[in-house]
Order: C-alpha cells, then structure tokens, then sequence
C-alpha cells in the first residue's frame, strides 16, 4: 500500500527531519511534502507556524553545503532554513502557460 499524499486523523503529521546546523547555530531542515509553513518548536513545545518563503541571498556556508544555485526555504520568523523535499516537483523552472 502507498504511502497517503494527506494526514489522516488517525495518524499523527509527518515532521521535517534535521540534516544539518550551520556554524551559527542555524537549523537546515528537509520540507515534508507540500509544507507551507515552519514546524521548529521552541523551549516550550510551541510551535513556530512561520511561513516558508524562496530565499536566494544565502550565505557561503549553505553554497558550500547545498550548492550556488540551491532551492532553499527560510521561515520568516525563527530564520530555520528548508530543503525540498525530494519526492515533490522542483520550483526552479521557468513558469509557463
């Protein structure tokens, strides 16, 4: 049987798995399929709910690890860095109609 595309209530939701710090502290984490938002908890269990948005200015650190031309996701509030998720269509491309 596949794997389900959704949660169900029956099952609790898929996290992101850590792959690597960076050197300031900075968590690189790897996107669950179709995840907008942020899931990093702090001290007391809450969880961010940041929203993921495309970053292009990355520093050397995460070209040396992932690439220049890397497809990286950072949330807008505790600044964890995503991943794709390599089972999901990349974004990179040119939009075209």
């Amino acid at each position: 049987m596949a794997t389900p595309k959704y949660a169900t209530p029956d099952t609790p939701p898929p996290e992101a798995i850590l792959i690597a710090t960076l050197a300031d502290g900075t968590k690189v984490k790897q996107r669950v399929a179709r995840m907008r938002a942020c899931n990093e908890k702090d001290e007391k269990a809450k969880m961010c709910a940041g929203h993921l948005k495309r970053w292009y200015f990355f520093g050397d650190e995460v070209k040396a690890k992932f690439g220049a031309q890397a497809e990286i996701y950072r949330c807008e509030k505790c600044r964890t860095l995503y991943v794709p998720n390599p089972e999901e269509e990349s974004r990179t491309g040119t939009l075209s109609w």
